[in-house]
């Protein structure tokens, strides 16, 4: 059996999402837009963003999470009556003390953010451009919930 080589795959996948993300730079915002003409607007501007979540909000979301009225223990050995009340509680816990929101704001603000309107919806994207010529563009879309970490 053959190992594979961490910083191999880490470096691989770190040139797929720079390809994606080099896509959208090369196909445009005008691509994404309705086939029909239309006037450009103020609503048609691309604008700059970044993540900038009020610690507030990040108090009253550790404090929710502390208040959360959890069931009594599973009667069953497997996941047929939902999430294990352990697993639950190691989430609310990591969520509430450990996960690391300011260091994934830098991580989404460490690439170039943009918004723009389309069809009434304000649309986030990431634009970066391929360090290569020729690259091919691409264009990476996900769903609701959808993530780019």
């Amino acid at each position: 059996m053959t190992a594979i080589k961490t910083d191999v795959v880490d470096e691989d996948r770190r040139r797929l999402l720079g390809a994606a993300a080099s896509a959208i730079a090369a196909l445009g915002i005008a691509s994404l837009l309705p086939s029909y003409a239309r006037a450009a607007t103020a609503s048609d501007a691309i604008r700059p963003f970044q993540v900038n979540i009020p610690e507030a909000d990040l108090d009253d979301l550790r404090n929710r999470l502390a208040r959360t009225r959890l069931p009594e223990k599973e009667t069953v050995g497997d996941f047929t009556q939902g999430v294990p009340l352990k697993t639950t509680r190691q989430l609310l816990d990591h969520w509430r003390n450990k996960y690391d929101w300011r260091k994934v704001e830098a991580r989404i603000n460490a690439v170039p953010n943009f918004i723009t309107e389309i069809d009434g919806l304000d649309i986030h994207f990431i634009h970066v451009r391929s360090r290569h010529e020729n690259a091919l563009p691409l264009i990476v879309t996900h769903g609701w919930p959808g993530s780019i970490i």
